[in-house]
């Protein structure tokens, strides 16, 4: 059995395991990450930066080695990546599913052995402090960007609007939703219509606006809408609070203990204390409380019943 976008063989209790990981770094965990950049990397020269994955640089002009000399200027959040700008240059990464920061006060001075390790890119600050990226598992899709512009990078370019910024209004977002037959799940989910949610994040906005995941963004009333993006603002906002001030190595954890019903399927709704279902699909999964969001219904979930017969 090879299900559903997970790599290798795995039986069905193992698919939750991998498909769904809560730890994979969206909006409020990138904004941390961004946040704890800007007070250690801003006024810090790039000393070295040195590439262990060819995979992951998608750039070749300018030439990774520019940045070195050039002063950090600016980290700015775009969606799910990460801008650093040095000089007139810009670093820019997606951590993408299984990929990770790890911030060193003194950057160890081994050297990186291409394929070795899980190592993508090392930045070594003037300060001898600085950062691997890391990526877990086989499936790589971490990506780095050197350019002079972040517009240039393609999956910035195509960013829908923030939908954590002062001026994103209840009006803007009734807009985009308005007439779309689109599940409300995926279109959470889509960065070019919302930037930054995930998967993780989208379960729980749905949770807290007491919505099914398959409604659809067109037969929602004002109400409705109005309930969810009240919702999307305030668990963004509370998650970028909670995570405020927390280093790398800290942000999954935190992560994973504030969820309320992603990653928790057979657990019991805090809320009502009904069982948490899953949902899963070709390569994620969902999870969703029967009482709060379906009126009482379980989704069907296709894949599992082929699996099981």
């Amino acid at each position: 059995m090879h299900p559903i976008g997970c790599a290798g063989p795995l039986f069905i209790a193992d698919v939750r395991a991998e498909c769904h990981d809560g730890t994979v770094p969206e909006l409020p965990e990138v904004e941390a990450l961004v946040r704890f950049l800007r007070e250690r990397a801003i006024g810090h020269a790039v000393a070295s930066a040195s590439v262990a994955s060819i995979a992951a640089l998608k750039t070749f002009d300018p030439p990774l080695f520019d940045l070195a000399g050039r002063s950090i200027t600016a980290v700015e959040r775009r969606g799910k990546f990460v801008d650093l700008e040095a000089d007139g240059l810009h670093l820019v990464f997606h951590l993408a599913r299984a990929g990770w920061l790890r911030w060193y006060d003194e950057v160890p001075k081994t050297l990186i052995k291409p394929g070795k390790s899980p190592i993508a890119l090392r930045v070594r600050l003037d300060d001898g402090a600085g950062f691997d990226l890391t990526e877990a598992g086989t499936k790589k899709s971490l990506a780095v960007y050197i350019v002079r512009d972040s517009a240039e990078v393609p999956g910035i370019a195509r960013l829908g609007p923030d939908p954590t910024t002062p001026d994103f209004t209840l009006d803007e977002f009734a807009g985009i939703i308005e007439g779309r037959r689109t599940r409300i799940k995926g279109l959470l989910r889509d960065q070019a219509v919302f930037a930054g949610v995930g998967n993780a994040y989208s379960d729980e906005i749905l949770h807290t606006a007491r919505m099914s995941p398959y409604a659809l963004g067109a037969t929602l009333s004002p109400e409705d809408v109005e309930r969810l993006y009240r919702a999307l603002r305030d668990t963004l906002a509370e998650a970028i609070a909670a995570v405020s001030g927390k280093r790398p190595e800290e942000l999954k954890d935190s992560k994973r203990t504030r969820m309320q019903v992603h990653g928790r399927t057979g657990e019991a709704c805090p809320v009502c204390g009904d069982t948490v279902r899953e949902v899963i699909f070709a390569d994620s999964t969902f999870q969703y409380c029967p009482t709060c969001q379906t009126g009482g219904k379980p989704l069907a979930d296709r894949v599992l019943s082929r699996l099981l017969k």
